[in-house]
């Protein structure tokens, strides 16, 4: 199992209909995350910034990544949430949300 933390803004303007989005997620959304061998999804607010957290537990975390990108229904749903969000300046090349270093981890 590997585990991610990711950050990114959330407009201002936007962060109540990103919050109701969430809300009522897709469950066409839903299961294409579980299919792509992620659990343990979480995402959190606070001060104008998002962090997510997931539970990466498949074989080929690039493929499964694929696999969800080209999902039709995932693509619509990014579409409505991605103008919510603002990637930080210093995420890495091809990121939307910026993948964290973790640092410390207790089990």
């Amino acid at each position: 199992m590997r585990r991610f933390g990711m950050v990114i803004r959330l407009k201002p303007d936007k962060v109540e209909e990103y919050k109701e989005l969430h809300r009522n997620v897709w469950p066409e959304v839903l299961k294409t995350i579980k299919e792509c061998n992620i659990q343990n999804y979480t995402i959190f607010y606070k001060d104008g910034y998002l962090f997510s957290y997931y539970e990466y537990t498949g074989e080929n975390y690039e493929e499964d990544m694929k696999k969800m990108a080209e999902d039709p229904i995932t693509q619509k749903w990014w579409a409505l949430c991605k103008p919510c969000q603002e990637p930080l300046k210093t995420r890495k090349e091809g990121e939307w949300w910026a993948e964290m270093e973790e640092v410390f981890h207790l089990d």
